[in-house]
Order: C-alpha cells, then sequence, then structure tokens
C-alpha cells in the first residue's frame, strides 16, 4: 500500500466518530434549537461530542 493511502486511512478512521456524532446532533435537533452565544455553544457541542464517542465506543 502506498503511504498516501495509509495516510487516508489514518484520517477517515479517525474522522468517521466526528461525523457521527454531528450526524446524531442533527437527528436530536440540537443544533437547530441553539439560540445562545457562541462560548456556551461550543461547551455544550464539546459535551455532546464527549457523550457521542462514549456512546459510539460502547
Amino acid at each position: 500500500m502506498r503511504p498516501t493511502q495509509d495516510a487516508h486511512r489514518v484520517l477517515a478512521v479517525g474522522r468517521a466518530p466526528v461525523e457521527h456524532g454531528f450526524a446524531r446532533l442533527k437527528n436530536w435537533r440540537t443544533l437547530t434549537k441553539l439560540r445562545t452565544d457562541p462560548a456556551r455553544a461550543t461547551h455544550l457541542l464539546r459535551a455532546l461530542l464527549v457523550l457521542t464517542t462514549l456512546d459510539v465506543n460502547r
């Protein structure tokens, strides 16, 4: 396998859980109902992604 293919595979493995997390957030409609300041939104999104990652890894 070529080095570029290996690099793409590593990126895809790392990116998949994040993309699944955002898909789950969209299904929960959390992002559409969020009307708050950006700092609070950032903390909320980080917490939700951590919980989603824990759920995916279970």
